[in-house]
């Protein structure tokens, strides 16, 4: 069984910090209120006062070094990382996870912080959080159900998710530990101890920007090394500002997706609220989960012991 952190405490500490890509401080402004009206304190990292002139939030030792700091640090009971981009497989194999192992804490995170995410499950057996990171307090989205269920996950609460049906949808019933996140880097994880073993899994995907035979290729991938066969269920979150080629590819976003995975008697779901807008969930990375895709209602709901 998935081991999940504890819950967080009033006045325990979350730490901020970029593994990947270059953030500016200032984006943080309103991430940090908000923790502190959850009533928890704030902990900036180094890589948020980078003076990095490049795409990194600093160098690959210096991000590191940074993220290393705050894993080994037991008074931060949390990370949430400013945001994502690409960088997180360039540090990977330098962090030490010996003593976050003995004491874990939620790693939150999503799109390149999957990287992270899928290591923990695959290698720890230890459960994270795939969510929205520091910098998407600062859009102030108007649908404000999506930021709370990240304060939702740091109490310990059981998550439960009820969204609308979408006509693709394959009805069914399944249950199984809730893994996936970014298409583009799950599939970059496939041969390395980072991927996790889909079996029996409620799988996950989302993107952003990638051309429509990208999602094909990267789809067909995960579906000729076995990993779509044996799933407990499919969800499929937003793949947005996907783009088409100068020759069309020939088929909209849904048929590609469909058409993968029509033969699969698992439950499938289209248009999950996740993804690389605000309309993403915070989700138990790991977790035991129940899936049951209804004719009306589509409901994702944390499964008991």
């Amino acid at each position: 069984m998935v081991i999940q952190p504890a819950p967080l405490q009033p006045g325990d500490v979350v730490g901020i910090m970029c593994p990947a890509g270059f953030m500016p401080l200032e984006r943080t402004d309103a991430c940090v209120q908000t923790l502190r009206s959850w009533g928890y304190e704030v902990a900036i990292g180094e890589t948020l006062h980078s003076h990095s002139t490049n795409y990194f939030s600093g160098n690959d030792a210096e991000r590191a070094s940074d993220l290393q700091r705050m894993l080994d640090d037991d008074s931060i009971r949390a990370i949430l990382f400013g945001r994502g981009g690409y960088g997180m497989s360039r540090i990977i194999d330098q962090l030490d996870f010996s003593r976050f192992v003995e004491n874990p804490k939620w790693i939150a995170g999503y799109s390149d912080i999957t990287v992270i995410l899928a290591h923990l499950y695959a290698k720890y057996g230890i459960a994270s959080m795939h969510s929205p990171m520091a910098g998407a307090f600062a859009d102030q989205p108007e649908d404000v159900r999506f930021l709370p269920s990240i304060q939702q996950v740091f109490s310990g609460l059981s998550m439960s998710y009820t969204v609308e049906p979408n006509a693709l949808n394959q009805l069914g019933r399944g249950e199984g530990p809730l893994i996936g996140g970014n298409l583009a880097l799950f599939t970059h994880l496939i041969g390395t101890e980072s991927f996790p073993n889909t079996t029996g899994t409620i799988l996950f995907l989302e993107d952003v920007g990638e051309q429509r035979y990208n999602i094909d290729r990267m789809l067909r991938q995960l579906k000729r090394g076995g990993h779509l066969e044996k799933l407990s269920g499919l969800l499929f979150g937003g793949f947005t500002d996907c783009k088409d080629t100068e020759r069309p590819f020939g088929q909209e976003l849904p048929e590609i997706l469909q058409a993968i995975v029509q033969e699969y008697n698992y439950p499938i779901c289209y248009d999950f609220p996740v993804s690389h807008t605000p309309r993403n969930y915070a989700l138990k990375y790991g977790v035991n989960f129940q899936l049951n895709v209804l004719p009306d209602q589509v409901i994702l709901q944390e499964a008991t012991v």
